[in-house]
């Protein structure tokens, strides 16, 4: 088997081959399917191992007094040759990791064969293979829980144990310095718990982060606004206690502790700063300085690791298996969410270019997991996989409010003159002042009978038109991703009707237009999250606390001979062109995007079974079909969850079952999918500069989600989604 190892001498990288373990008693051998890098931990063993030795010996001190007591004991010479002894081998790099249980060693029952376990240890959760792993070391991973997330299991567990040595209660303020991986896990449990959390980093880019996943306000650790945020959720009084995420030499850390603090506050020390206490202000204010332990009781103790020996809950309630297995259970109801902490997903075969990537800050992570070739525990090749591609822009800066807003529409087909122009022509502020067609007289009907102010075939003129605030892409499938690249380059603001692309490659074309130009602002035109009917439906049926089952039923119905939506070799599928729509209605209802999908279809039609995988694993079947019965209304929809169901027929009629009943009224109504209210948001975005209606990254999810159906179809198997950041 392969495992990545590191010469502490020379500093040399490898990934070796190595015999693969045995499986003793008391422990199962566990084939890895991902292992997470500690970007803050390993990192900084990996970058110790490059120093001279002068460096390594200023770098832990601690080994040097080892050193020095051996010579005294010992002698010189002996001393030496058992140094550089130790120096010049290979040790392991890794601690934390999913896999699956490959063989399981006597006196184990609560695992078997094939079962997901998250694994510990930096003597046993290591960058390999294949890795023994004892008792008290792995926890099963829950129903619904990546691998991928289950390898965050050990690094929880050391946030969780820095949490619960804080004690946090209802209500309080904590501060979180350092919002590297351990600290954004930290903010995030501590939200959980009911805590109001500032955090402090000289990293923008993980402040944003996480005030994304929670904190009140984070900032710059010399910013005048940490200070001032911590006075108004404190009323001036200070943090009830202070997480210590960070590491490096500085001793700011411990004195911004004591000066945000209140009287008798917490400071608890997870990372491996400097720890220069400043004694008056320690003093003065009476603080309490704890220390947190890696994963939990149990951790260093030969008789629990290794022996399987554990604790009496009745005497230590939390032992480090118990918060692994804690933080795995919240991370599969949702209340913990690691994927937006993972910046890259490299294969094991590139382990040694990855470690270089970062030492180098080519890469710049907060987390980094290794997949490993194999479908762990199968010996099959490796699931397929597609990947949504990460929004990265710098964004441009916002068009100041205005009015009219002046919009073009490229393309003036069916559904814009049925859909979306009789829901604009005559609505105040706007003005259509562009039409552009392939053919003079469809832009010349459209111009008449909407408004338009000019009618053109000329598109470079309409782009390059500073008045036009944005540019509606209502054209065949075909053309949408390049259209849309167009515009966004342009600096419009883009209205493009579904799909967005077709390709992988088209979606990466999109994402590179919105790159290159910071400019951001694209919808799609997913209306039927915008209905009255179901936004009325989702709200009645309340905040969801568990998983849930999605029920959607598209009776699509046959297409006539000879619509170009048939035309699957240029415009894609059927699916490919409409499925983000029910895709995009079951995320929103779900509050999350998919994970995995996984599609089937009988032979013959064009009928699909769909089934989409979310993180907190809640599961959403589509059956998209062509061969029901017409007169069988087109959609409907169910939402299953905590004793509640939510009932959607054909946006006719709504209703919600539960502990409160409500049902929409019964009166005939005509179908409202949501375009009116679509529109309405996607203007007011373009007039006043705001936020666009639907988040890029869920537009982007939606697009991959819709694109892995295809490669499903082929593959025969659940196909994962690869966020790549």
């Amino acid at each position: 088997m392969k495992q990545v190892v590191q010469n502490y001498k020379s500093g040399e990288l490898a990934v070796l081959d190595v015999p693969v373990p045995g499986c003793k008693p008391g422990g199962v051998l566990v084939r890895s399917a991902y292992s997470l890098i500690s970007t803050g931990t390993e990192l900084m063993k990996v970058s110790e191992a490059g120093m001279s030795m002068l460096g390594k010996a200023r770098s832990r001190p601690d080994q040097v007094a080892k050193v020095m007591q051996s010579v005294a004991t010992n002698g010189v010479p002996a001393t030496y040759r058992k140094v550089m002894g130790k120096l010049d081998s290979y040790t392991p790099l890794g601690y934390s990791l999913c896999g699956v249980v490959e063989q399981v060693g006597t006196g184990i029952d609560d695992v078997k064969v094939g079962d997901f376990v998250a694994c510990a240890g930096n003597e046993h959760a290591l960058h390999a293979e294949l890795n023994w792993v004892p008792r008290n070391l792995y926890a099963p991973v829950p129903d619904g829980l990546a691998p991928r997330h289950a390898a965050f299991g050990t690094v929880g567990a050391i946030a969780m144990q820095g949490v619960r040595q804080g004690e946090p209660q209802l209500g309080e303020v904590a501060l979180v310095i350092g919002l590297g991986l351990i600290g954004q896990l930290v903010v995030q449990l501590l939200v959980a718990s009911g805590v109001r959390v500032v955090g402090v980093d000289p990293d923008p880019t993980r402040c944003e982060l996480a005030e994304r996943l929670g904190a009140a306000a984070c900032g710059d650790p010399a910013s005048a606004a940490v200070e001032a945020a911590v006075g108004e959720l404190t009323d001036g009084h200070g943090v009830d206690q202070t997480y210590l995420a960070a590491g490096g030499s500085s001793n700011q850390p411990v004195e911004l502790a004591a000066r945000l603090c209140r009287d008798r506050g917490r400071v608890i020390d997870i990372g491996k700063c400097r720890l220069d206490l400043p004694w008056n202000a320690y003093y003065e204010k009476e603080l309490d300085v704890r220390f947190s332990r890696s994963y939990g009781p149990g951790r260093y103790d030969p008789e629990y690791e290794l022996q399987g020996r554990d604790y009496p809950i009745g005497y230590v309630r939390w032992t480090e298996r118990r918060n692994l297995a804690c933080f795995l259970d919240l991370a599969a109801r949702g209340r913990v969410d690691v994927e937006p902490l993972v910046s890259h997903v490299a294969a094991f075969d590139d382990a040694v270019e990855t470690y270089r990537r970062l030492q180098d800050g080519d890469l710049k992570a907060v987390a980094v997991l290794f997949r490993y070739p194999e479908r762990a525990g199968t010996g099959e090749t490796e699931a397929p996989a597609v990947a949504v591609p990460a929004v990265g822009v710098r964004r441009a800066p916002r068009r100041a409010a205005k009015t009219p807003v002046r919009l073009a529409f490229v393309g003036a087909g069916n559904y814009a003159t049925s859909m979306l122009l009789p829901h604009l022509a005559g609505r105040d502020g706007v003005e259509l002042s562009t039409v552009v067609t392939t053919t003079a007289l469809s832009a010349a009907n459209a111009q008449r009978k909407f408004g338009f102010a000019e009618a053109t075939t000329d598109l470079d003129a309409v782009l390059g038109d500073g008045a036009i605030d944005a540019v509606f892409v209502v054209t065949r499938h075909s053309s949408h991703a390049e259209l849309t690249r167009r515009a966004l380059l342009a600096g419009k603001t883009v209205f493009v009707e579904k799909p967005l692309a077709l390709t992988e490659d088209e979606l990466a074309g999109v994402l590179a237009a919105v790159e290159e130009s910071g400019n951001d602002r694209l919808q799609v035109g997913f209306n039927r999250r915008f209905a009255p009917l179901l936004t009325e439906a989702k709200q009645r049926f309340g905040t969801r606390t568990g998983p849930a089952s999605l029920r959607y039923l598209i009776n699509a119905g046959q297409l006539q001979h000879g619509s170009w939506y048939l035309r699957q070799g240029t415009e894609g599928s059927r699916f490919e062109g409409e499925g983000g729509h029910f895709i995009d209605t079951a995320s929103w209802l779900l509050g999350a995007d998919p994970v995995s999908v996984y599609a089937v279809a009988p032979s013959g039609n064009e009928d699909l079974q769909v089934v989409l995988r979310y993180p907190d694993g809640s599961t959403a079947a589509l059956s998209y079909v062509t061969t029901g019965a017409p007169g069988f209304p087109k959609e409907t929809l169910d939402l299953v969850a905590d004793g509640k169901v939510l009932r959607l027929d054909d946006f006719v009629r709504a209703s919600v079952h539960g502990p409160e009943k409500w049902v929409s009224s019964r009166l005939p109504k005509a179908r409202d999918k949501g375009q009116n209210a679509e529109l309405a948001a996607f203007v007011k975005a373009v007039r006043t500069g705001g936020p666009m209606p639907v988040p890029l990254e869920s537009l982007v999810a939606t697009t991959a989600a819709t694109l892995a159906v295809r490669a499903g179809l082929a593959g025969g198997a659940p196909v994962t989604l690869a966020r790549l950041r």
